[in-house]
């Protein structure tokens, strides 16, 4: 066998993770010199780092004046499950899923909280048609399937006059893609994505109208203290202004707060948006000039700019499994590429995560490597 030529260059940060994400370029922790460790989260110094954190969110990702961001715990999923827990019930709803994580929250809705749901389902490498979805009720979604690679490519099938409120898991889209605030009620996402921040802490982001459900509707099952954003039929206030409902890390929380000043220098959303498209971009024309290995994303469209999942294509692949694992592991072995395997509950694959505090340069320099590892596997597959 002809021993295969290994590519000339590593990638200068081989960390692509789709969570917890890469750090910000030239990340240090030096950066966090000024995070008031050993203080109270109620102090006077704690609640205003937290209410930073809360302002320059809405300042990067434009959001509307009028719309509540809160802190809450437990990453996105504590504050996916604050919302369905707290507004669900009052109407009828319609759970959409295209992945895993769209799969856990019609688990919850249907067999947890136990409502009478309609379920829209799409496979791996499709979105559900938001066209027959019917917005008079509430509607649950992922925007951007971290899983299957598979996301809404605009909010224009959701009626700017629905009756229903939209709940929407954002977590792998927020500071990557333009959402359309008019369009979504609740929005949540994590700190460990696309700013690459640490894990365990959430963001809810609510409309006028998740208010006014919340002061205006008590849900028929009890709801644990860390679910609660009302009392006495009021909404919290200090929860969306720096006053979170359990202790939060205030070195998670500096964390952040760095990662939202480098987001500043980068030109805000619209440079990270532009980040994470370039980061897509190579890997999309790596695939497109290579007949064994395809976008999991069935159309362009619906291509995510961040978890961008593939698939092998090759004839010569019997067990895509085993092949797409041991490749990963090249990948790993020879520091080119780490945590590249497909997500367990998704067809087998590849996931490269291109968020913003990706280089370029480094995606780049990963390609050559997905080849070569392509290569040496198919010919041990083949010896």
């Amino acid at each position: 066998m002809t021993e295969l030529k290994t590519p000339a260059a590593l990638p200068a940060n081989p960390r692509f993770s789709s969570g917890p994400c890469a750090k910000i370029p030239q990340y240090s922790l030096d950066m966090l010199a000024d995070a008031p460790l050993g203080r109270s989260h109620r102090a006077a110094v704690g609640k205003a780092k937290l209410k930073e954190a809360i302002d320059l969110t809405r300042e990067i990702l434009n959001v509307p004046a009028d719309y509540r961001i809160g802190i809450v715990p437990a990453s996105d999923t504590g504050a996916v499950e604050m919302a369905l827990w707290s507004l669900l019930g009052a109407r009828p709803v319609e759970m959409l899923a295209w992945e895993s994580f769209g799969e856990g929250w019609v688990t919850d809705v249907v067999k947890q909280l136990k409502l009478d749901a309609v379920v829209r389902k799409a496979p791996y490498g499709q979105i559900v048609d938001f066209a027959e979805v019917d917005f008079d009720k509430d509607v649950v979604f992922t925007w951007n399937g971290t899983t299957s690679g598979c996301r809404l490519p605009n909010g224009d099938a959701i009626p700017a006059d629905r009756a229903g409120l939209t709940i929407c898991d954002a977590t792998s889209a927020a500071f990557a893609m333009d959402l359309p605030y008019d369009k979504l009620d609740v929005v949540t996402f994590s700190w460990q994505k696309v700013l690459g921040g640490e894990g365990a802490h959430g963001m809810l982001i609510l409309s006028p109208r998740a208010v006014e459900r919340l002061e205006s509707y008590v849900p028929a099952w009890p709801l644990p203290k860390i679910f609660r954003l009302t009392a006495k039929g009021k909404l919290i206030e200090g929860i969306f202004a720096g006053e979170t409902i359990n202790t939060p890390s205030m070195l998670a929380n500096e964390d952040y707060l760095v990662a939202l000043k480098w987001a500043k220098s980068v030109g805000g959303l619209q440079g990270l948006i532009a980040r994470c498209e370039a980061n897509a971009k190579v890997v999309w024309d790596f695939c497109a000039a290579r007949p064994w290995i395809e976008n999991l994303a069935e159309t362009a469209e619906i291509a995510s700019t961040t978890s961008v999942c593939l698939k092998f294509t090759d004839p010569r692949i019997t067990d895509g499994a085993a092949f797409a694992k041991n490749v990963a592991k090249r990948l790993e072995k020879a520091g080119a590429g780490l945590d590249l395997g497909a997500y367990r509950d998704a067809p087998a694959g590849l996931r490269i995560w291109c968020g913003a505090t990706v280089e370029t340069a480094d995606v780049a320099a990963l390609m050559p490597w997905i080849e070569w590892a392509f290569e040496a596997e198919i010919a041990a597959l083949t010896a």
